[in-house]
């Protein structure tokens, strides 16, 4: 059986190279918003965030751009408080 090495990696890195590939959103502003926050917050964030933004990931690209774009406030508090992360109005404590 040929090993390829997916079985070595740890679980948080395959599923932040999952999540990293879901801020690929075809948008360069939302790649860029998105993977920025991926990138310099989500290691740091806990684990109501982590779950908060994968689920963020999973909207569409439509309310995504209403979030970020302030033309749209969410339902959910904890994805708010993540767009606020995004969006640079809540930096780390």
């Amino acid at each position: 059986m040929r090993h390829t090495g997916l079985q070595s990696l740890p679980t948080d890195t395959m599923s932040k190279s999952r999540l990293k590939w879901q801020c690929r959103r075809g948008m360069r502003e939302l790649d860029n918003l998105l993977t920025a926050y991926l990138e310099d917050r989500y290691d740091d964030a806990d684990a109501d965030e982590k779950e908060a933004f994968a689920a963020l990931l999973q909207l569409p690209d439509p309310e995504l751009v209403g979030y970020l774009l302030n033309r749209q406030q969410p339902a959910c508090e904890r994805i708010g408080h993540v767009i606020k992360h995004i969006l640079g109005r809540n930096p780390l404590a």
